[in-house]
């Protein structure tokens, strides 16, 4: 029997961290990912979560977490598969290490994603958007640096985490440009409107000397 103990945790801190540089964000989808698998194999086979092995840890017993996934904690099909989408690439990673388990990671890899519905995206016409990069008071600090947020965010075209982790050294404010460290930790450089770029001057102004190397940041107090 081998103890998944130690497979888990090599794929989540050497592999996927270190060697396929994955983000935080992934990083943690995967490992919240396991632990909800973990629970429920732990209480479907009556054991200590440290003590289930890869053997137990089968085709039947994922597909039985996926409907667990839905009928009890009532996830929708994307979560679904953001949960198979993790399992998947950790038996991928068997594939190199667990010769004698190929017949069982062929049998999970297997396992099918479901369909979902694709919607399409709203989006605000020009006065809405207006309106909302409009509403932080100017007359403050917070309000300062909101507005540069909002004005990046939308210019750019940035995810939250692409926002909340642009640093003052990825701004180069003569070129009214920013560099993007993205999804998968690939960099972009972006032009910035000129709106943008003197919302995002005027919290600069005012932003102040702090340790932390974030462009928006709270209070230092």
């Amino acid at each position: 029997m081998t103890p998944i103990a130690p497979l888990i945790e090599t794929f989540l801190r050497d592999t996927l961290a270190c060697q396929r540089g994955a983000s935080r964000h992934t990083s943690d989808s995967y490992a919240s990912s396991f632990q909800l698998l973990f629970v429920f194999a732990a209480d479907r086979l009556k054991v200590k979560p440290s003590a289930l092995t890869l053997e137990q840890i089968d085709a039947g017993l994922v597909s039985a977490f996926l409907e667990h996934l839905e009928d009890e904690r009532k996830n929708a099909a994307v979560t679904r598969n953001v949960r198979l989408a993790a399992i998947k690439s950790f038996f991928r990673f068997l594939e190199y290490r667990q010769p004698a388990a190929l017949e069982q990671i062929r049998r999970v890899l297997a396992i099918p994603f479901k369909k979902t519905d694709t919607r399409l995206v709203p989006y605000l016409l020009r006065e809405e958007l207006q309106a909302v990069l409009d509403a932080p008071d100017p007359a403050t600090r917070d309000g300062i640096r909101d507005r540069a947020m909002l004005h990046v965010a939308v210019c750019a075209g940035l995810r939250v985490s692409e926002l909340t982790g642009l640093k003052v050294d990825d701004i180069d404010l003569p070129s009214t440009s920013i560099r993007v460290l993205g999804k998968g930790r690939r960099e972009r450089t972006l032009p910035l409107w000129k709106p943008a770029a003197a919302a995002l001057r005027a919290w600069l102004a005012i932003r102040g000397q702090v340790a932390t190397p974030e462009v928006f940041h709270q209070h230092p107090w």
